[in-house]
Formats: structure tokens, C-alpha cells, sequence
């Protein structure tokens, strides 16, 4: 199965303290949303994926915001079962492709979603995207560029996401909005299995 159809809604999580991964995984995992990415933003994040690999493993999770090619690598030896990148630079994906796993490469234009399918990418990361253009953007793309499909993120809501997932080029969006930093503070999981309930009939 394609990453793009686990789940309507790919949840973003920052994770500073790695004991929340597990029940933060498992409490989306009850809501219906069985894939998460973990940015690679935190001390915490590595350890964090280790901890969902190992003890939540009907979750897929994946390794974010993967900037270095040692990123690659560190994510693979964690556990992580596929990789996203924001942007694409030759030496990220490089890396990225010699762990042999799923990845999601980030564009932000037309250049470099062409680049990426140069490359054999047909599934994109489309970042950031409210500020890159939207909904109106992949519209128009769709088009000169029907064999590519996206994951929309960055500053997509609960309001917004099934806008985009309308779309016949996009496969689910990235959020944040189902992994609150206020909910994971309180320890409030069931409120993320209520946001991740929401979130699967999106579909």
C-alpha cells in the first residue's frame, strides 16, 4: 500500500519528551489513524520513534523534517519505516534512497515536483503548503502533471484538509492539529483519539 493511503491524515508530531510516544501512537491508533511522523526537530525524536517501532508496531511511523543526510540513516536505525523531507537537495535524497526506504520528498513548485519525478518520485510531499499556494496550486498542476500525487502539509486544519483531499492529485494531507501541544502536556489522550476519529472519516 502506498503511504498516501494509510490514512486521510498524516498526523506531524513534534515529541519533547519520548515518553508520551507510545500512548500519543497508541491513542491515534484507536481513532482509526495508523501513521505517524515524528519531525526530526526534538533530542527526543529519535528515541521516540524507537519506542513506537517497538511497541506500537501496527503504527507505521516515519521520520520528518529529514534536512541532512545523516538524518537518513539515524531515522532508519530508529526503527522509522518511511522518510519526509521538507525540501530536496541531492545529497538528502541520496541518502534518503540508501536506507531503502519509502520516501516522501518535499517540493514547492513546479521545477521541483519535475525534478523529483526526473528522479522517479511520483509522491510528493507538497510543503509548505497554505503558503505555497494551496488548493489552487495543486489544481492547476494537476494537469501538466497528472502522474504525481501529494501530501499536502503545512498550515492545512481540521477545516481545511478535506478541501484538499477533494483533489484527484492528492492522496492525504500532513497535520499537526491532531497531536495539540496542550493535549500532550495534560496527558489528554483521549482527546487525540477523538481528533484522529475525525481525522480517518475525512476519508
Amino acid at each position: 500500500m502506498s503511504l498516501l493511503d494509510v490514512s486521510p491524515v498524516v498526523p506531524v508530531v513534534v515529541i519533547d519528551d519520548a515518553e508520551k510516544a507510545v500512548p500519543l501512537a497508541a491513542a491515534l491508533l484507536r481513532g482509526g489513524v495508523g501513521i505517524v511522523e515524528v519531525t526530526l526537530r526534538t533530542p527526543a525524536a529519535l528515541e521516540a520513534i524507537r519506542r513506537i517501532a517497538a511497541e506500537v508496531p501496527d503504527t507505521v511511523v516515519g521520520a520528518g523534517t529529514v534536512t541532512a543526510s545523516e538524518h537518513a540513516a539515524a531515522a532508519l536505525a530508529a526503527g522509522a519505516r518511511f522518510l519526509v523531507t521538507p525540501g530536496s537537495t541531492d545529497r538528502v535524497l541520496d541518502a534518503a534512497a540508501d536506507t531503502g526506504l519509502p520516501v516522501l520528498p518535499g517540493a514547492a513548485t513546479v521545477t521541483e515536483a519535475m525534478r523529483l519525478a526526473e528522479r522517479g518520485y511520483t509522491e510528493l510531499k507538497f510543503f509548505p503548503a497554505a503558503a505555497a499556494g494551496g488548493v489552487p496550486f495543486l489544481k492547476s498542476i494537476a494537469g501538466p502533471l497528472p502522474d504525481l500525487r501529494f501530501c499536502p502539509t503545512g498550515g492545512i486544519s481540521a477545516n481545511t484538509a478535506a478541501d484538499y483531499l477533494a483533489l484527484p492529485n492528492v492522496g492525504c494531507v500532513g497535520g499537526s492539529w491532531l497531536t495539540p501541544a496542550a493535549a500532550l502536556a495534560a496527558d489528554d489522550y483521549a482527546e487525540l483519539e477523538r481528533l484522529a476519529g475525525e481525522a480517518a472519516a475525512l476519508r
